[in-house]
């Protein structure tokens, strides 16, 4: 629980950064911390307390279902969360890589990093 609310925290100081600097390269910065805590709001949506990794050995049992008499795992954290957070720590990874790489081209040619110095390039 405390995790999903530091979760929320990051995205909200994110979002604030982003929309009140004028600063491009602190504008990036707020976008990172918003995938940052995206990332920790993912992971906190599949932890389940007491429970393992997903890797099968002697501390996960298998309980059997009541109906059915299929066989089910319990007390497994559920794996997806984890495996698409990895997934969107590399795309973060590139997406400000390249709004970094925008924000040196955008320096180089307007010597200047304040997004109203741009206004004709908006649309």
């Amino acid at each position: 629980m405390m995790v999903m609310i530091c979760g929320i925290i990051l995205i909200l100081i994110g979002i604030w950064a982003m929309l009140s600097r004028k600063n491009i390269i602190r504008i990036i910065i707020g976008f990172s911390i918003v995938d940052t805590g995206t990332h920790l709001v993912i992971v906190a949506i599949g932890y389940v307390k007491g429970a393992t990794a997903p890797i099968l050995d002697a501390s996960i049992q298998m309980g059997n279902v009541a109906d059915s008499g299929m066989r089910v795992l319990s007390k497994v954290v559920d794996p997806v969360p984890s495996a698409l957070v990895l997934t969107a720590i590399v795309i973060g990874l590139a997406v400000t890589a390249l709004l970094l790489a925008f924000a040196v081209r955008l320096y180089r040619t307007g010597h200047s990093l304040n997004i109203n110095d741009y206004e004709e390039q908006k649309w």
